[in-house]
């Protein structure tokens, strides 16, 4: 990555284009906002069902003054804490925001990135960006460049290639107005927003979709995944399966990626979609992958990989 690749994507993205760019936690897909044809050609690029609303990346509070009406008490304390970082806000949007960022709803849903390379960009561009994962929909997030061009190829006029990116699982997403409602687990664990608002109600699944990645089915793999223990798999069908593991090893199988050895859950987060990267490329029978540990960052995997696997 280079100063004059921040240039080019910037004047790309100002004259209607769309480009896929790194942030600390997956690569995203980025158009200007305000702009509802290059937002449009996000949904086509990925093929991603309009009703599913897209997140508006920001640089600092006055740009999300533009998109936004003003946070309730809980969330200023929210962005206090962990803004930049990877915690998505879903505000009251303002009636400039074309309806088809946040799929018709009255709320957006905001972040404020940390990613040097994302921060760049939004300064060099001066506008909001709405930039869901740089992905085919409902499959695996990207976190490296390679990621991006491999399933999108040339429909994106520019991929930004900022190297792995340093969280490898998306942000937490939370509701927060009267009440705050966790919509989707991610980088930031569940305990320390609670550590800092108070308790946190998690979501009604049979609520309409108010934010990404809440749908049954997604970030899968192209290759069949179950969410199973493998030491419960009896060997013989083990051969033609790989298996993605948390912090062991399991004999028999075709291949096998291990998250964290050490069981690090900040480590296994990092490495989870590369691994499961890693493992689609093998065109084996299947995936089995093991539970993760239901607490901090393991409840994030483990909502990711129920959703593969539905």
């Amino acid at each position: 990555m280079s100063e004059a690749d921040i240039k080019r994507a910037a004047a790309l993205l100002r004259g209607g284009g769309v480009v896929a760019f790194p942030t600390e936690t997956v690569y995203g897909l980025g158009a200007i906002a305000f702009d509802p044809h290059a937002v449009a050609r996000i949904f086509e690029i990925k093929q991603r069902p309009f009703f599913d609303p897209l997140i508006v990346h920001i640089l600092d509070p006055a740009m999300l003054e533009t998109v936004a009406h003003a946070p309730s008490p809980a969330a200023r304390i929210l962005m206090e804490r962990f803004w930049p970082g990877p915690l998505t806000l879903v505000l009251r949007r303002r009636p400039t925001l074309p309806p088809i960022v946040t799929s018709g709803l009255d709320t957006v849903a905001v972040r404020m990135p940390s990613h040097p390379v994302a921060r760049a960009l939004l300064t060099a561009t001066g506008a909001p960006l709405a930039a869901p994962s740089a992905n085919a929909f409902g499959r695996l997030s990207p976190t490296r460049a390679t990621h991006v061009e491999a399933m999108l190829g040339k429909r994106v006029d520019f991929v930004i290639d900022g190297g792995p990116t340093t969280l490898g699982i998306e942000s937490t997403i939370l509701r927060c107005d009267d009440t705050a409602v966790l919509l989707r687990a991610g980088a930031i664990p569940i305990e320390e927003i609670e550590a800092a608002i108070g308790p946190v109600q998690l979501p009604d699944h049979g609520a309409p979709v108010l934010a990404p990645g809440g749908l049954a089915h997604h970030y899968a793999p192209m290759t069949p995944l179950r969410l199973i223990e493998p030491s419960s798999v009896p060997t013989a069908d083990r051969a033609p399966a790989a298996v993605l593991a948390f912090d062991e090893t399991f004999e028999g199988y075709a291949a096998q990626r291990v998250l964290a050895p050490n069981g690090d859950l900040r480590a296994a987060a990092a490495y989870f979609f590369e691994a499961l990267h890693e493992l689609d490329a093998l065109q084996v029978q299947r995936i089995d992958a093991q539970p993760l540990p239901e607490r901090d960052l393991g409840f994030a995997m483990n909502d990711r990989l129920r959703r593969a696997a539905h």
